[in-house]
């Protein structure tokens, strides 16, 4: 129900000249749900997001967040949200620790540097620099920054690229138990496996417009009733299986 959601969508449009980058996207994000948005490169994934995080201004439409509208307020929200980058950056030659405690102080917060590390398995690197930390450890520091303020919800694009299949699934981990501690996620994704674990929820989109918006087992049920049949089956569907059917592309394409 619409009362239980901490993000509320409506209409939300952003243009670049003539190029619809986001054309029309409504969507909910229920408190302590993750909820997945999957799309082709340059379908507006990253660009709805920024919208929602303050980073780009809202053509039209609605972005709101605990009651609290993001154009009207962008500075409140920013004290609500909690934002990893595809590409987080942090100051060199700093010790993980020192970092931790200037991301709090922006948000005026205090806190024990040691325990936030500990909570993502990084407390016995706290006097490494971040340039000294393997991918998957930056990603998983990258989530604490993130977390210093107690957001109400987080958002994370594409976290897992680039990672290896182990570093992926221990990222995996931190986000399920970071939703169990009460947080509402969303994140985007390239990986339709990434997306049936943590999901509870999926947007595709594609030119901007959202296509298909419900649980992954759900899509894949839809899928299947329309005839899907894989050439050599494994499992009968899965989300991959539901993307391609609706974009008609893979997920790493350009166009």
């Amino acid at each position: 129900m619409a009362s239980d959601a901490i993000l509320t969508v409506k209409n939300l449009k952003k243009s670049y000249d003539d190029i619809k980058a986001v054309d029309g996207v409504s969507f909910n994000v229920m408190r302590g749900e993750i909820f997945g948005i999957l799309g082709p490169n340059g379908a507006g994934k990253t660009t709805t997001l920024e919208m929602i995080e303050t980073l780009r201004t809202i053509d039209s439409g609605t972005a709101v967040i605990d009651g609290i509208d993001v154009a009207k307020n962008p500075y409140e929200i920013r004290g609500l949200i909690g934002v990893q980058p595809q590409s987080p950056g942090f100051q060199d030659k700093t010790k993980l620790t020192e970092i931790i405690q200037m991301f709090a102080s922006a948000y005026g917060e205090r806190v024990d540097p040691i325990t936030f590390l500990n909570e993502v398995g990084l407390g016995d690197k706290a006097n490494s620099y971040v340039e000294q930390l393997s991918g998957g450890q930056k990603q998983r520091f990258s989530i604490v920054t993130a977390l210093v303020h107690n957001p109400k919800i987080f958002f994370l694009d594409e976290p897992t690229t680039g990672l290896d299949p182990q570093a992926r699934r221990n990222l995996w981990d931190l986000v399920q138990s970071t939703r169990d501690n009460g947080m509402s996620i969303v994140l985007t994704t390239h990986y339709m496996e990434e997306a049936e674990v943590l999901c509870d929820r999926v947007a595709i989109m594609d030119n901007g417009k959202i296509i298909a918006l419900d649980t992954p087992k759900n899509l894949i049920k839809q899928l299947l009733k329309r005839g899907f049949k894989k050439q050599q089956e494994v499992e009968k569907a899965n989300l991959e299986d539901v993307f391609l059917d609706l974009t008609g592309r893979s997920l790493g394409s350009e166009k």
